[in-house]
Formats: structure tokens, C-alpha cells, sequence
């Protein structure tokens, strides 16, 4: 039986795992675990800030669907993660984070880097440990994965002190490595009152979340669709469990939603929510949101229902298990005058054609390059809205976005973690200067991994949706939204060894996109875009998804009606 300190203990259980990178930043308190590190398997990214680490190890998750895990040493090395650790849980990713904490008779003293970890991420998180000798180790590493990854995945912290990661420990058997828990099944009562709802709706509408994508439910949605007739709304985080040119897809609904599909909810007598936890981006004023639908809500967390909007049924259960149950209840429809009304609202709100050169027109064309198979990531802001509205999204698992905690940063830490997951997967990021700059260090560890990443950057010099609220809702005042000192982008990827093309040079946008996509390595196109540039449509703050500026209310009355809402 091996005689082995406590890092050993971790790096073999991360082994066991199925684990194989590792992306992380060395100190003082985490030390003895990066030797262990050295002589494992494992492969280890060096990031140049721990949230750049977190939110690499989320491009893993979210690509793979297992647990991603990261490193930080004690102190500010451990808080760097918490904000990828607070994303993770808004957007249900699983993560074992580990951190490094100084020895165990310091703790409570106020030693240098001390920070109680698990207090600090105990809100933010599914559960933190304090590992107290090595041999506890055994038995946390194995739960940590298994909780990550049950019912509504999402973070977990390991807090270890260094003098854990030295003790020695004789171990007479490996555990078995965690898996996740059997996902609750649905009563079969509750899917016979679906069911009968659904049948007797006029005008349904699915509400279809990222948690649908999670449990493979794709297909059991494609074929309910298809057998009774009901259209689907997608979120953000739901965007390609629908392929976007199936005749029954809507886009997607909220905030910056196609109008069509606002509008059809606000109509809808059923909504059928699978996956969804009613976020007010995606509900607007919740009163207003589908006020004459009776609601069926299917959802991993029971937390969930009831949580915003009151389910009529409520069904505690894995999504795709829960719709092959109701499946065979439900009567076979065509819906005929429900699916002419929706035809009429696209008719009358479609929009026009993109300019060429517009972020619109970029994204299309990038769409068209990228394939079916492609990664695409967004960071957050107007690069954001523009994807989520205008990428023809046709599969699962391919959008990576920050939708609940809406991170500037997350993009190119994320597209690197996704092109580690998939090297041969071509990886595209929409960006905006803004949230780039916020983890821009990032392009390092890009070009020392090699990373498979094409980053088409909106520079617009600014904060652009902060912009675009002030110009709406601030009486067009601006202030701390326009940057003076203008970045040279450009010229700072060259910095980290990236190839470049700029578009503010002139050239053929598609021809353009075409060569830097078809490099391998870490590339960045830069397209400049005019500070008036806005997303619209948008729904005020607060208020009902069917008064939307740029929509349902002129662009001539935006002011006024912004000014009203306020």
C-alpha cells in the first residue's frame, strides 16, 4: 500500500477522477500539491490570474459536462476565484476548486495570507470544505466531485493547509472516484396533469433553459414539438437545444429577445418551462410575463419551482427523463391558427437587412466560417446580445456565455478552457474592448497553450450597453462609459505573440474572417464599431416584455418611454 503526503493523495484522486488538465497559479500555501503536480499525469495551464484560472477550468465543464478544476494558493490567490466561483453557480457549472490555506496551528491567528475560504465562499457555492488531515482527503475529493455534479450542478471549494498537503498517510484503499446521484424521477400524476394541460392549450409555448441542454434533452423536445405542435423560447443559457431555423424556434426571449417571441408569450395560455428558473432578464416584469398561461414547471432543483412564477404543476426532475415520461400523454396537434399568429408577429417585427460591417453582418459571416461543430463564446455586454440575437445556434453545449452573474472577463478565459477541452474544435470569441480588458493577461496563457481561439473583438472604445442605458434611461448623460486612453489591441496581441487582423485597415470583412479562422493558434480580428451602435430591441428595467424600445415602441418615442420607466 503506497506511503504518500496529502498533495499526493489529491493529484492521484484527481487522476482517478478522469481528470487531465489543470488550470492554476502556484504560492506559498499551495506548494507541496504543485510538486505532487509535477510527477502526476495531470497537465497543469499556467494562468497569469486565478480568475482567469476559474473561469478556465468553466470552459472545461461547460464543453464537457464533468467537473473543472482549478488552483489557487491561500489568500488573494484564493479570493481571485471567487467571482468565476459565484458565476459558476448562477449558471449551474460544476467546479472543484482547490486552495491552498496556511498550516493548521496558524489558522485564527491573522497569518500571512490567511483568508477563511470557506466562510467567504459558503454563499456562493454548493458546499466548502477545511480538509483537517490527509486522510480526510479520501473522502472529500470523491464527494466534492459527486456534489458538483448532482441534481443542479454547480462549485465546490476544497480549502487544504499546507501542512495537510505534507502529512503522510498510509492508504490501504483508494475510493471510488464520485459520480454523480441518481436524478429524482417525476410523478407519474404530475406528468398525467401536464399532459393535460398541454393538450387542451390553444396556445402553448415552451420555455426551454440551459438545463435543458445539460440532461440531453434535445430530442425529447424536437419530438414534442413536432408532435403537438408547440412553438419554443429559448434563454440565454438554453440557446441551441433548438436548432435556430426549425419553423417551431422563436429565438430568444427577455430583455434583448425577438419581439415575435415576447410578444407570443405575453399571448400563450400554456408555458411548458423545462430548465428555467424564470430569470428577470428572460421575464421582465414577472405580473406581466405570460399572465393568462397555466405553467408547467420541470426542473432538477426543487427550489426552483414555485420560486418566481407559480407552477400550476411543478415536476421535480431530470428534464429528459421527465419529458419521455410525458411524451406519450400528449395528443398529436398541428395548431394551425396559434402557429399563423406567430407567422403575423414575425412578419410585422422582422428586422432589416444588416449593414455590411456591422456587428450583425460580422457575426452571420463568422456563423457561416465557423461551422455546425464550433465553440462560441461570448464575454458580456453588446458583443454578448448581439451573438445571443443573431448566431444561428443549431446545437447544444456550443454557446458559452455568462448569463446569471453577466461577467465581463469570462470570455477569453473561457475560450481558452473550451479549446483545451476541444484542440481540434474550432473556438470563436465575441468580444468587446471592455471585457477583454478585464483579463487580457490571459492572452498569454493563449499563446503558451497554443490555444485554438479566434477572438473577433467589437472595439467601440467603451462600455457600450452601460452606454447605451445611460443614453436611454440617464437623459443621455454619460459619464465614466467612454474610455480616453484608446487601446492598441492590435499591437498588444502582437505583444503576447497572437497573429492579427485589423478591420479599421479596410478589406473584405469575409475574406478577413476567413483567413484568421482558418489559422490554428490564438488570432484576434479586431472590427472597430461606432459608439452609437445599441442592441435593440430592449426591454426597460422593470418593466413588461411586450414594451419594448426599438419594437413594439418606435424608435422616435424611445426617450420618452425610457424617461417614463425610470
Amino acid at each position: 500500500m503506497p506511503i504518500i503526503n496529502g498533495a499526493e493523495i489529491i493529484t492521484t484522486l484527481l487522476e482517478r477522477q478522469g481528470v487531465t488538465i489543470v488550470p492554476g497559479i502556484p504560492g506559498g500555501a499551495n506548494l507541496p500539491l504543485y510538486d505532487a503536480l509535477a510527477k502526476s499525469a495531470l497537465r497543469h495551464v499556467l494562468c497569469r490570474h486565478e480568475q482567469g484560472a476559474a473561469f478556465v477550468a468553466q470552459g472545461l465543464a461547460r464543453v464537457t459536462g464533468v467537473p473543472g478544476v482549478c488552483l489557487a494558493t491561500s489568500g488573494p490567490g484564493a479570493t481571485n476565484l471567487v467571482t468565476g466561483i459565484a458565476d459558476a453557480s448562477m449558471d449551474s457549472i460544476p467546479l472543484v476548486c482547490l486552495t491552498g490555506q496556511v498550516p493548521r496551528a496558524m489558522i485564527g491567528t491573522d497569518a500571512f495570507q490567511e483568508v477563511d475560504m470557506a466562510g467567504v465562499c459558503a454563499p456562493v457555492c454548493k458546499k466548502a470544505w477545511r480538509v483537517e488531515s490527509a486522510a480526510e482527503l479520501l473522502t472529500v475529493i470523491p464527494e466534492a466531485f459527486s456534489l458538483a455534479a448532482s441534481g443542479r450542478p454547480g462549485p465546490v471549494v476544497v480549502d487544504v493547509p499546507r501542512d495537510v498537503q505534507t502529512e503522510i498517510v498510509n492508504v490501504k484503499k483508494w475510493p471510488e472516484p464520485g459520480r454523480p446521484d441518481k436524478a429524482p424521477e417525476a410523478c407519474p400524476g404530475d406528468i398525467e396533469k401536464a399532459a393535460r394541460i398541454i393538450n387542451r392549450a390553444k396556445r402553448p409555448i415552451l420555455y426551454i433553459g440551459g438545463g435543458a441542454a445539460r440532461s440531453g434533452a434535445c430530442g425529447h423536445l424536437l419530438r414534442i414539438m413536432e408532435k403537438a405542435g408547440i412553438p419554443a423560447v429559448q434563454s440565454l443559457m438554453g440557446l441551441g437545444t433548438v436548432p435556430a431555423n426549425h419553423p417551431l424556434c422563436l429565438g430568444m426571449l427577455g430583455m434583448h429577445a425577438s419581439p415575435w417571441a415576447n410578444l407570443a408569450l405575453h399571448e400563450c395560455d400554456a408555458l411548458i418551462a423545462v430548465g428555467a428558473r424564470f430569470d428577470d432578464r428572460a421575464t421582465g416584469k414577472v405580473a406581466a410575463f405570460c399572465p393568462d398561461a397555466s405553467v408547467v414547471h420541470i426542473d432538477i432543483d426543487p427550489g426552483q419551482i414555485h420560486k418566481i412564477k407559480t407552477a400550476h404543476v411543478g415536476i421535480n426532475a431530470d428534464a429528459a427523463s421527465a419529458l419521455s415520461d410525458l411524451e406519450p400523454f400528449l395528443e398529436k396537434k398541428t395548431r394551425v391558427s396559434w402557429m399563423a399568429r406567430i407567422c403575423a408577429l414575425r412578419r410585422l417585427h422582422a428586422a432589416p437587412e444588416a449593414r455590411p460591417g456591422s456587428p450583425r453582418s460580422i457575426i452571420r459571416t463568422a456563423a457561416a466560417l465557423a461551422g455546425e461543430d464550433a465553440i462560441i463564446v461570448t464575454d458580456v455586454g453588446q458583443n454578448q446580445m448581439w451573438t445571443a440575437r443573431h448566431y444561428p445556434f443549431t446545437r447544444p453545449g456550443r454557446f458559452l456565455t455568462s448569463g446569471g452573474l453577466g461577467t465581463m472577463g469570462f470570455g477569453l478565459p473561457t475560450a481558452i478552457g473550451a479549446a483545451l477541452a476541444e484542440p481540434k474544435t474550432p473556438v470563436t470569441l465575441f468580444c468587446g474592448d471592455g471585457g477583454l480588458l478585464m483579463n487580457i493577461q490571459e492572452m498569454a496563457t493563449a499563446a503558451e497553450s497554443r490555444a485554438n481561439v479566434t477572438v473577433i473583438l467589437f472595439d467601440n472604445a467603451g462600455l457600450g450597453l452601460v452606454r447605451q442605458q445611460q443614453d436611454l434611461f440617464m437623459g443621455g448623460r454619460r459619464f465614466a462609459t467612454d474610455y480616453r486612453a484608446k487601446v492598441d489591441f492590435p499591437a498588444v496581441a502582437r505583444g503576447f505573440g497572437w497573429r492579427v487582423f485589423d478591420l479599421q485597415k479596410g478589406g473584405d470583412p469575409a475574406e478577413v474572417l476567413a483567413r484568421a479562422m482558418g489559422l490554428r493558434g490564438p488570432c484576434l480580428v479586431r472590427v472597430p464599431v461606432d459608439a452609437s451602435a445599441a442592441v435593440y430591441p430592449m426591454v426597460p428595467p422593470g418593466e413588461a416584455n411586450t414594451r419594448m424600445i426599438g419594437a413594439t415602441l418606435p424608435v422616435p418615442e424611445m426617450r420618452r418611454a425610457a424617461a417614463a420607466a425610470v
